[in-house]
């Protein structure tokens, strides 16, 4: 929601949700200000993490109105968020790597491996690398690409499948499809041609916008497949 309510500042100019909007987010930075806040901890995933992050580098994209001097600036804690899931304990030899759905390991689905979870982390890690110019936040996106491609959770037409059990190494594909992992790997893949400017990135938005617009029934509205 406060993403969205940042794009309508952004195209409206009305700032009349601003100050609820910036207390939201900051509501949830948590003590280590990375959107890990204690009282969610029974339920956080990386996915729930990610578009916290994705939130605040919308706001440093759109340059919406600065928090206080003595909070978390936007573009901090988009890395925050960023850094905390490129951290080795994130990341596990099951599945040949990837993110788990949970964070936790006694939440239910931590034994999961999605892709919303690696699409949040690749969308942030674009956007990042965009944003700062710094090479490393490309290559984990590049490398969360390349994993969701070998897992087989992004097949050759580019379906974006919900995700695998670690038990199984991710073989167990849960085929359903989901509109939003189309949309964060979409936005990501712009993000990366745009960095790069390398055919495969641009392909690859190509792609995905064209199965995208295929899920759209007569009346001309998106829908998830699932």
């Amino acid at each position: 929601m406060w993403g969205t309510l940042i794009d309508y500042w952004k195209l409206t100019g009305d700032s009349s949700y601003n100050d609820l909007i910036t207390q939201g987010m900051l509501w949830q930075v948590g003590p280590g200000k990375d959107y890990m806040p204690p009282n969610v901890t029974a339920s956080l995933g990386n996915d729930d993490q990610g578009f916290w992050g994705m939130s605040a580098m919308l706001a440093a994209e759109n340059n919406f109105p600065d928090p206080p001097e003595d909070k978390p600036q936007w573009l901090a804690l988009a890395q925050a968020v960023f850094h905390t899931q490129a951290s080795p304990d994130r990341h596990d030899d099951t599945c040949n790597g990837g993110l788990r759905w949970q964070i936790p390991w006694s939440n239910n689905g931590y034994n999961y491996k999605n892709s919303i979870a690696n699409g949040c982390f690749f969308n942030l890690g674009a956007r990042l690398a965009r944003y700062t110019n710094n090479a490393t936040y490309a290559e984990w996106a590049e490398k969360t690409w390349t994993w969701m491609r070998g897992v087989g959770l992004m097949d050759d037409k580019y379906n974006i499948y919900d995700g695998g059990h670690v038990e199984h190494n991710c073989t167990d594909i849960n085929h359903a499809q989901f509109s939003y992992n189309n949309g964060v790997f979409l936005l990501g893949a712009a993000h990366m041609y745009n960095y790069v400017s390398f055919f495969f990135f641009g392909g690859s938005r190509k792609s995905l916008t064209h199965l995208s617009r295929q899920t759209a029934p007569t009346c001309g509205v998106l829908v998830s497949r699932a």
